[in-house]
């Protein structure tokens, strides 16, 4: 197959919806395995891999990530089977010699460097963007959301201060009535240019 057909396409994006419910469906470890074998075949600059997962499913973890939820996404982050914490290894360049062998430098391009902090948030998002579309290949359901405090993620999941949360999402598979209807999108020409 040289590309996606159109049910996979429409699995992935066209009919993939931000989901707001949950059915009972259990998910399991199996298949958040699953999602991360496919996830970590993203490309990441000098193939950093800055994302660290906390997936939290036990009772206990989710009252600890209770109370740093907005409003408006505890119900539906409480009655997710998963709900998966994205953070980004602040020391993520510790790894490069086993992860980029090819460039015994590359550490130092990034140790101690400025740039190193935006390097781990913008390769976690990449990441992170990976994840939601590993999920829904696999046949899940996702409800990405930033309504949260950060601070409070990381005091709850990553207290050592080494990973910071990029943002959450709760996995299962969703309850389609409620879901809202579709917000419009932008069309190519209002907001791509071929220069």
């Amino acid at each position: 197959m040289t590309r996606l057909d159109d049910s996979g396409l429409d699995l992935i994006f066209r009919e993939a919806r931000t989901q707001n419910g949950w059915l009972p469906t259990p998910v399991s470890e199996a298949q958040l395995r699953e999602i991360y074998d496919l996830m970590k075949m993203g490309p990441t600059s000098a193939n950093c891999a800055p994302l660290r997962i906390v997936f939290v499913t036990s009772e206990e973890a989710k009252q600890r990530l209770a109370p740093a939820l907005s409003a408006g996404n505890l119900d539906k982050t409480m009655q997710a089977p998963v709900t998966a914490i994205l953070g980004h290894d602040l020391a993520f360049y510790e790894h490069l010699p086993r992860l980029f062998p090819h460039n015994l430098t590359a550490r130092s391009w990034f140790e101690g460097q400025p740039h190193a902090e935006a390097t781990a948030f913008r390769n976690s998002s990449l990441q992170g963007a990976y994840f939601m579309l590993a999920a829904r290949a696999v046949g899940l359901d996702c409800g990405p959301m930033s309504g949260f405090h950060a601070e409070k993620v990381d005091a709850a999941f990553f207290p050592d201060g080494r990973v910071r949360t990029n943002f959450i999402c709760a996995l299962g598979h969703g309850d389609r009535s409620k879901l809202f209807a579709r917000s419009p999108r932008f069309a190519f020409d209002e907001v791509c240019r071929i220069a």
